[in-house]
């Protein structure tokens, strides 16, 4: 073999790498994300049917408190867990492992500092952010005590991620969730079936179980980084030496990462916290709606549709994670071609994964959000309507990501800011035009704005083949549109046979459709050939297992 056949052979071996690299990364951070967010919506169906008539109300409490919780997350942590991740793989890109540890030694108290700043700005600032709501005062102050370890454990998450061990990012992700989930279902149980009924109570002991998941986070991490302590003090040994390089200097490295991640990845909470505070006064300007009625509408679709869609969100957000230090690699090695690879990767890796889970979550919606929340009609035609918008909002998280991937922070701050602007202009008159699913609409046009201007940004720098993906995307909607229509069949049978209000009828018809969904659109991208387009050889060994031909 000759010198050149050699190097076209290490490139198409380290390109297949890194594509498998973003797979198993995925397939790591999804199943997380996944698992963590199912148990997140599981917890809805006790939760709701202890609250009783208290239910909604409780619903846009608990939202209200962690809209502003999600921001204090994300300025606690100031992107770091972004910039670590990218500096990391950037370093360890360059085989310069020992900068890397000390990089996170450093953003170790960089954390802890934000940490106690965030919890400390909560918890006696909570009055001036509760919207003219008492009620919400006592939910923020819970929710500061998570603030305090949340940085660190962001830190820890992105530094493992940046050498691409992406397997306890999920499984903390999956304990946290856990061990919130089990001091909150207990703390209710106790407060309003054998205490005192009081409903706000319920609700603040059900947001300090933020604070319980992220202890049992923190344990998983702590052992998991122990676990690879061997592996890094490897690396280390075979370091390239280069200059020393101060604490100071990399203390302001991360914090000039960071600022450009924490005002990206404040996106969609950005949003959340324009529908929270400016939904109850447009509001009342387009009709005579009492509080508890505003409360009402605002929890069908900023908890209860939220909870439900942002399963599949977390589909994008898995994919997002795992594709920051593998471009920042290739950008590091100015290596375009790995990087415009990187980006078709994920572009239809996306679409094969969000646009059926949307438009599946649409034809169960109404299964879905009565076994969850009890049959409600306006909350189904929510719910259906949220699916559809689930989609702009995962394309911005993964091309917000991947912008950041590439170092375009500075241009993507630009489009978000062009985003919130468009938001800002159109929120009272979609609120006008269709109340309840005004914000949602809002939310989707000014995304779908911003998405086009990454997409046309990447298609500008890297000249991306729209032409050679056109094919599988077309494919992806068609089949995606085939499943839809065949499980919606399915539901309006099975609604002539039995009740679709009971929350056990609804159950089990669930089950049935979701599993109709799934192999009819497994069925034809094996079938087609599409799969083979996102997940390569492993398609053929499915269909001689499946017996597809």
């Amino acid at each position: 073999m000759n010198e050149e056949e050699t190097s076209t052979s290490r490139g198409t071996t380290a390109k297949n790498d890194s594509q498998s690299k973003m797979l198993s990364g995925s397939a790591w951070m999804t199943a997380g994300s996944i698992a963590s967010r199912l148990l997140g919506a599981l917890y809805i169906i006790p939760w709701v049917t202890w609250f009783g008539s208290y239910s909604n109300v409780a619903n846009a409490l608990f939202a209200q408190g962690y809209n502003i919780y999600n921001i204090f997350i994300i300025i606690s942590t100031a992107g770091i867990p972004s910039a670590i991740s990218k500096l990391v793989a950037h370093y360890n890109g360059i085989d310069q492992y020992i900068i890397s540890q000390r990089l996170y030694r450093t953003g170790m108290y960089v954390a802890a500092v934000m940490g106690i700043v965030g919890a400390t700005v909560m918890m006696f600032g909570a009055a001036l952010m509760d919207n003219g709501d008492p009620n919400v005062i006592p939910v923020i102050q819970s929710l500061a005590w998570a603030i305090l370890i949340i940085p660190g454990i962001s830190i820890t998450r992105g530094y493992l991620q940046g050498y691409n061990w992406m397997a306890p990012s999920a499984m903390s992700q999956f304990v946290e969730q856990l061990c919130r989930i089990i001091y909150m279902l207990a703390a209710t149980y106790l407060i309003m079936k054998i205490g005192s009924g009081n409903w706000v109570s319920a609700v603040t002991q059900s947001t300090f179980a933020a604070f319980i998941g992220a202890v049992g986070a923190a344990a998983v991490l702590m052992f998991s980084r122990l676990r690879h302590a061997g592996e890094m003090r490897e690396m280390a040994r075979h370091s390239v030496k280069t200059a020393d390089v101060s604490v100071m200097d990399m203390v302001i490295k991360i914090i000039y990462q960071s600022i450009p991640f924490v005002i990206i990845e404040s996106g969609i909470a950005v949003y959340q916290l324009i529908d929270q505070y400016s939904f109850p006064r447009m509001m009342s300007l387009v009709g005579h709606f009492s509080r508890y009625q505003i409360q009402v509408i605002y929890a069908l679709f900023a908890f209860n549709a939220n909870k439900l869609y942002m399963i599949i969100i977390s589909l994008a957000s898995a994919m997002a994670v795992t594709v920051i230090p593998l471009l920042a690699t290739a950008r590091v090695q100015n290596d375009q071609a790995e990087m415009k690879k990187q980006i078709e990767n994920v572009l239809m890796l996306f679409y094969f994964v969000m646009i059926p889970a949307a438009l599946g979550l649409s034809a169960v919606a109404q299964q879905i959000y009565t076994v969850f929340y009890r049959y409600d009609a306006a909350g189904v035609v929510v719910l259906e309507f949220a699916a559809f918008i689930s989609i702009p909002m995962g394309l911005y998280t993964v091309g917000a990501a991947m912008m950041q991937g590439i170092s375009e922070n500075r241009r993507m701050m630009k489009f978000l800011a062009i985003g919130l602007v468009i938001k800002l202009l159109i929120q009272y008159p979609c609120i006008w035009l269709l109340q309840g699913l005004g914000p949602l609409m809002a939310t989707g046009i000014s995304m779908m704005v911003v998405n086009y201007l990454i997409l046309h940004s990447f298609n500008m720098e890297f000249r991306l083949r729209f032409d050679e993906m056109a094919r599988p995307t077309n494919q992806i909607l068609c089949f995606s549109l085939i499943m839809f229509a065949l499980t919606k069949l399915v539901m309006v049978l099975i609604d002539h046979f039995v009740s679709p209000y009971g929350r056990y009828t609804a159950f089990f018809s669930l089950i049935l459709g979701v599993l109709v969904g799934m192999v009819a659109y497994a069925y034809l991208a094996l079938k087609f050939r599409l799969a083979d387009r996102v997940i390569g050889a492993r398609s053929e060994f499915l269909r001689r297992k499946l017996h597809i031909h």
